[in-house]
């Protein structure tokens, strides 16, 4: 079993902003964030009802639904009047330029067979650009955090993102959605086109945290065909704060509303959209050509 170490760092809370609103919003946002991942805490050890969404394995159990109330009721207690969309329960619909962007657990198939890659995700936009975001796994003690033009942490220390500047030489990661995709260079067609040619290619089952580890430079580059907007809300900000680059497929600066995204370091980003699209991954670009065949 996963050893749990409790609390958000303290030091979080303190905000370089002289904005009292601002600090207000962080601290709600901290606070929120913490209140789902004691529900996720409080539920791994337990029985919990599990029960099925759209598409074959796509859960959600009483945590869930739990973390999500929990969240909220931070939420609404600190600012009843902001616009609210969570996963599970759908909008809270306000007239304010404020919106909170809810997964309660992100990977919950994950949190469902006990394995530790599960995390809250929350994201704050206002006037329809985010500027806060918080991605916390109460399992590894993993608290990933940004705030618009502040740069992005881990547990209160500085993230930067990898610096490969080669599809070829770099670890990636991805995601398959619950029902198939059957399209041109669609997911199973790009994964094998990366895998033939030696490319690790890994999949952990959250795209929050998939994010997260590309701002912590983990991997180099993610990309997925079929995301929502609380997937991606917070997760994205902090890639973006932490020197990377995410756009959809075609290249444009990345919205959470529409499905599809890229996310990288940055210097693989042109290559790996272009690959994402058709492209072909060029080998002539290798000092040694016998690296593709390594295996992983």
């Amino acid at each position: 079993m996963v050893k749990v170490i409790p609390r958000i760092p303290y030091s979080l809370f303190q905000i370089p902003s002289p904005q009292l609103s601002l600090h207000m919003l962080k601290k709600t946002l901290l606070e929120a964030t913490e209140a789902g991942a004691a529900e996720i805490k409080r539920f791994i050890d337990l029985d919990f009802k599990i029960s099925n969404k759209e598409g074959i394995n796509n859960l959600v159990t009483e945590a869930d639904h739990a973390a999500e109330k929990a969240i909220i009721e931070v939420i609404t207690k600190n600012f009843p009047d902001h616009y609210i969309l969570s996963e599970e329960s759908g909008e809270i619909v306000q007239d304010s330029k404020y919106k909170w962007i809810i997964d309660p657990i992100d990977g919950t198939v994950n949190f469902a067979n006990g394995i530790p890659l599960c995390c809250v995700s929350i994201g704050l936009e206002k006037d329809g650009e985010m500027i806060l975001g918080a991605v916390y796994n109460p399992l590894m003690n993993e608290l990933y955090f940004a705030q618009k033009g502040f740069g992005a942490s881990l547990n209160d220390k500085k993230l930067s993102v990898s610096d490969k500047t080669e599809v070829i030489k770099s670890c990636l990661v991805t995601g398959f959605p619950y029902t198939y995709l059957d399209t041109p260079n669609g997911p199973i067609q790009v994964f094998e086109k990366l895998v033939r040619k030696g490319v690790p290619v890994r999949r952990l089952g959250s795209a929050a945290i998939d994010l997260c580890w590309v701002a912590a430079g983990r991997f180099d580059g993610f990309y997925e065909h079929k995301l929502s907007a609380w997937d991606s809300a917070a997760g994205f900000l902090i890639v973006e704060e932490a020197g990377g680059k995410v756009t959809d497929f075609e290249g444009n600066h990345f919205s959470p509303y529409q499905p599809h995204i890229i996310a990288t370091n940055g210097k693989i980003h042109d290559e790996l959209l272009k690959i994402v699209n058709g492209g072909e991954l060029e080998l002539n670009t290798l000092k040694d050509p016998t690296r593709a065949s390594e295996v992983y």
